[in-house]
């Protein structure tokens, strides 16, 4: 009872909060589209034939209509283009796109577009935050820059009260490997991401996927709500119930890209009916009936012709359109006139300023990804190895040069390593929620990228402090504060260089199985040409050495060391270290040290660099 009595106390305060916060009403919306066409181009390949390149057509000739207070569903088997037309009408298909899609008799444009929610089918979010988290950084980024930070904060949690998320807002989102908040909840919160700027037209591509039929009916009953206040509801929806059917005012049938009925769901079934498919029992759940037809499949015998049924289908909806349908969908009322400008919410080119984005796209990454760069798993990790490397190489003084120039190289060789390959999953898997917050024009590229890096430091540059402190002094290398912090720099400057290398090829494969394995060449290959290893290579390929980080990362851990007047125990009393053999080739002289960090300092810059074209390459930058 308390707890009840808590959110509506909560739900009160933050509606009273929000009284005071202007937010611009959303204006009302017609969606015509009128044969809608949309092809692809597929490879055919043949044995010891050349390639032939073919077109697929996906949507053939798709009309249809929604209006502001309406939920249209948009039924289909999978592979019948229904999500494929869902991105047509969002704006998100590119390629060969023909027909008329018009908003309040308007093509597509900015001001659209920032009237426009997309939810979709996947809830791309960030496992770590919790939803309040979740919902906030969201306003906070897509609220125009009117808004005071207090104001999205309020708005942000007006919206989840008003999605029933009170009760789980301090939950994390949760994800596959994590307990986190039910399905349901799930979609609520990325339907409520959406909701935020109040949109005049949401999408949704199949929300009630993976739900039991009590939440999905829930979910298509809030959408019933907010199509209900005046917004324009599309959808596509796999296999509702009958009492989430009666819920859709429009439905559109698609089977192989073609259209079989669009109108009233609550007249289908007459429609059918009068074109010779008359349901076999009147308690059959209409979308069951529909999604049969659409199939090919009527009476279920073996028999039967599918092809046959579609083609009849497709025929006998087109007469009718042409007869009935084309005029209405064709004449413009003096209502759809007079609401036919939509306004603009002032949210501009960008909602908000570069820092702005920066510092809440920081403080985001921060939040999430602490968890796993300081996960308890990669923490044992790294105090094991130190340990077992500081007892192996323990109390190893200059008399053994050789041991303590080998601890040099496994440092920097080791934290190169585990850099590369933490990095090298960076993109890949933050590609989907990089496309889907970029595409609703949320920030641009390069805060995104520079937050990221900036967000790196701190958690890349904690393990190898710890990792040093604990090697370096049971290694026993020289016991001076000075020596110390110029080998902990070159370790730092390693690190981001690997990482900047991983970042790059995350960039440019943006597949993570692909990425490894070209890690795993290149990092071996590195190693070999950094001087440790091998004294002796052949001129034809030495020159490789200078592409080489570990051959720069090495100039510096040994000049981090031993100095050129450093001497070490030999057979013939005391050797300068400069004349060891590992060493000579390498040199110890300060020009070598100063060309070695330029050099990182290149790459550090030069490959995160390639992986923001790269990401630039792949659309990552356009925002629809």
């Amino acid at each position: 009872m308390e707890n009840m009595e808590s959110q509506t106390s909560y739900k009160a305060t933050v509606q009273e909060e929000e009284s005071d916060i202007f937010l611009t009403r959303n204006s009302p919306v017609t969606l015509k589209f009128h044969d809608v066409i949309y092809k692809i181009k597929t490879t055919k390949w043949g044995f010891l034939k050349n390639t032939k390149a073919e077109e697929k057509v996906i949507l053939n000739g798709v009309t249809g209509m929604a209006q502001s207070g309406e939920i249209l569903a948009m039924l289909g088997p999978s592979g019948s283009g229904k999500t494929t037309l869902l991105a047509a009408l969002g704006g998100r298909l590119g390629g060969k796109l023909h027909g008329s899609i018009t908003y309040n008799g308007k093509a597509f444009s900015n001001v659209m577009k920032r009237n426009t929610g997309f939810v979709t089918q996947d809830d791309i979010l960030y496992p770590h935050l919790t939803v309040v988290e979740t919902v906030v950084f969201t306003a906070l980024l897509r609220l125009p820059k009117s808004f005071t930070t207090k104001e999205k904060i309020v708005h942000a949690k007006s919206v989840m009260a008003q999605l029933g998320l009170t009760k789980c807002k301090d939950s994390i989102i949760g994800g596959p490997l994590l307990r986190g908040i039910s399905g349901g909840e799930r979609k609520r919160v990325s339907i409520g991401q959406e909701m935020l700027i109040n949109p005049s037209l949401l999408f949704l591509d199949e929300p009630t996927s993976g739900l039991d039929s009590t939440i999905a009916k829930r979910i298509v009953s809030t959408l019933w709500e907010l199509a209900n206040g005046g917004r324009t509801v599309v959808m596509t929806i796999h296999q509702p119930s009958s009492r989430m059917y009666c819920m859709f005012h429009k439905v559109l049938l698609l089977s192989e890209g073609n259209l079989l009925y669009f109108g009233k769901g609550s007249k289908a079934m007459e429609y059918f009916s009068s074109i010779g498919y008359a349901p076999m029992t009147m308690a059959m759940n209409p979308s069951d009936f529909l999604l049969d037809l659409s199939n090919g499949v009527y009476t279920d015998q073996s028999n039967e012709d599918h092809a046959l049924n579609k083609r009849k289908l497709i025929s006998a909806y087109r007469n009718y359109f042409d007869a009935k349908l084309q005029p209405v969908l064709h004449e413009i009322t003096e209502y759809d006139k007079c609401k036919g400008r939509i306004e603009d919410n002032g949210f501009g080119e960008w909602p908000t300023s570069w820092p702005q984005q920066f510092l809440v796209l920081l403080k985001r990454d921060v939040k999430e990804r602490k968890y796993a760069s300081f996960s308890g798993m990669r923490i044992c990790q790294v105090l094991m190895v130190a340990l077992i490397a500081g007892l192996l190489w323990y109390k190893s003084d200059i008399s053994h040069l050789q041991d303590q120039i080998g601890i040099l190289f496994f440092i920097s060789s080791f934290w190169s390593s585990m850099a590369l390959f933490q990095a090298i999953f960076t993109f890949p898997q933050e590609l989907t929620i990089l496309k889907k917050e970029r595409s609703s024009g949320m920030y641009r590229l390069s805060s995104y990228f520079m937050s990221r890096m900036v967000g790196d430091l701190p958690m890349e540059l904690g393990l190898p402090t710890i990792f040093l402190a604990i090697v370096y002094w049971m290694a026993g290398l020289k016991p001076n504060v000075a020596n110390f912090i110029y080998t902990m720099l070159s370790v730092f400057l390693n690190v981001l260089v690997s990482q900047g290398l991983g970042l790059a090829i995350s960039a440019i494969v943006m597949e993570q199985k692909s990425a490894s394995t070209l890690a795993s060449v290149i990092m071996p290959t590195s190693i070999l040409l950094g001087g440790y290893y091998n004294q002796h290579v052949p001129k034809f390929i030495a020159w490789l050495k200078y592409f080489s980080t570990h051959y720069y990362v090495y100039h510096l851990v040994i000049g981090s060391q031993y100095g050129t007047s450093d001497t070490y125990p030999c057979s013939n009393g005391q050797c300068l270290v400069a004349e060891h053999p590992v060493i000579k080739q390498v040199g110890l002289h300060l020009q070598g040290k100063i060309t070695a960090a330029l050099a990182l300092f290149i790459m550090l810059i030069g490959f995160r660099l390639v992986a923001y074209l790269a990401l630039m390459r792949i659309g990552v930058t356009k925002k629809a």
